[in-house]
């Protein structure tokens, strides 16, 4: 069976998608219509993926994400007023409100992710008023690669720039940034994210993996950290699958894994799940017992603690680089796959976040030639991600895409995922 593969957009053609959009949406007196308006300018954020470090965000864990090519591509006039309205390719009908009027539980629908910026932006004491704006994006939608990040933090670099607050200016004020769309999606939009995605979509950069250490009180230096990802010399390449499952984090699935941690923490008396080590795992899990009728506290523990230390050596590894010239190190290349499988299979046994797709993917990712795979993201359906030699991608993709079939299951779709840039301004 045939693969469907996703291209990214070009930059070019992103921007002029949203121009051409803006232009046919708003009059220049402010109204819905055909006639031509002039937008202030053209931004846009990207999906990411999420290599290893899988729900430990939000346990001050470690995480290690590249960001996409795939982008969302916003173009934006500011408005004296306070009133924000939207419009989007991908919305049947746009979106308006007045900044005053948005407040958690307030605000619903799509545009949630977008005003919730601006609300958090003016709570942090930043004058930002109303604007117009038009939406356009190929992040792959529900599959798990954060494209509701990429929309908040698309608008999060516009907003700055627009309204000459300068937070994109460096790692330092995009961590204001984050937070801002960290606190749209979690007060606003009612999904109780960590901080990954946001992360990833304002600070990444081309050809480099963002290790992410979410303990609180680190600097912004401390906080995110480059380090060099560049597959393609070790002849690798990432192989994205979106099973087509649907993937939605405001269901109360992700909320109850949350919950699970902080009151596993609480019963260890640590403020995370941080605080517990590989070394003294086996003893925390014992004093969890008598909590844990079930043993739900103790599975969800023994993945936060054994992902973060498979985080940290994914990162050590990558640091050392994988191959030069084309050629992998070998063995640095099956411990990296290594890896990459037991935390899926973590994710699948002890967090038990992966779905019958997801689980399919990684497994015919396997017995395709991949040299490690595993779902990505928040689970409950969406994309895996699979480490592949440059000259099997067809054929992983291939093996996959029968395996769907075979089962009967919606074809799945697949697209490369060379390390990408930031979110930034176009035109």
């Amino acid at each position: 069976m045939s693969a469907q593969w996703l291209p990214a957009w070009s930059r070019e053609e992103g921007a002029e998608r949203v121009r051409r959009q803006f232009s046919a949406t708003f009059h220049d007196d402010g109204e819905l219509g055909p006639v031509p308006g002039t937008a202030d300018g053209v931004w846009s954020a990207p999906g990411r993926v999420n290599i290893i470090g899988e729900h430990t965000d939000y346990n001050a864990g470690l995480c290690l994400p590249t960001a996409l090519p795939h982008r969302t591509y916003i173009a934006l006039e500011k408005r004296a007023d306070d009133v924000v309205r939207l419009a989007s390719a991908q919305a049947d009908e746009p979106w308006t409100a007045r900044l005053s009027d948005v407040r958690p539980g307030e605000a619903e629908g799509w545009g949630a992710y977008v005003a919730g910026v601006a609300w958090a932006l003016r709570e942090a004491g930043y004058p930002v008023t109303g604007f117009d704006a038009v939406v356009d994006s190929c992040v792959p939608f529900g599959a798990s690669l954060s494209s509701s990040a990429a929309l908040g933090c698309a608008f999060a670099i516009a907003l700055s720039d627009v309204f000459d607050l300068g937070l994109g200016d460096d790692d330092a004020g995009r961590t204001v940034l984050v937070a801002a769309a960290r606190r749209a999606e979690n007060e606003i939009a009612g999904a109780p994210t960590g901080g990954l995605d946001q992360s990833a979509a304002l600070l990444c950069a081309p050809g480099q993996a963002l290790l992410l250490d979410f303990r609180p009180g680190l600097d912004a230096q401390e906080f995110a950290q480059h380090v060099p990802f560049d597959l393609a010399a070790a002849g690798l390449t990432l192989l994205v699958i979106d099973s087509r499952a649907p993937h939605q984090l405001v269901d109360g699935q992700y909320a109850e894994r949350r919950a699970a941690c902080e009151a596993a923490a609480a019963h260890l008396g640590v403020d995370s799940l941080r605080r517990i080590t590989t070394d003294g795992l086996d003893d925390a899990l014992a004093r969890l017992a008598p909590h844990d009728a079930d043993g739900t506290l103790r599975r969800r523990t023994r993945h936060v603690v054994t992902e973060t230390a498979r985080t940290a050596e994914l990162a050590q590894l990558v640091r050392g680089g994988l191959g030069a010239d084309g050629v992998p190190d070998e063995a640095a290349v099956a411990q990296a796959g290594a890896l990459m499988n037991a935390s899926h299979a973590s994710l699948r046994d002890d967090y038990e976040v992966t779905v019958r797709e997801t689980d399919l993917a990684v497994d015919a990712s396997l017995a395709g030639g991949a040299v490690g795979a595993r779902m990505t993201g928040g689970g409950f359906g969406g994309s895996t991600i699979a480490l592949v030699r440059l000259g099997d991608v067809e054929r992983v993709a291939e093996h996959v895409a029968a395996a769907f079939a075979e089962a009967g299951l919606t074809a799945p779709a697949f697209l490369t995922a060379p390390p990408s840039a930031a979110a930034g301004r176009d035109a």
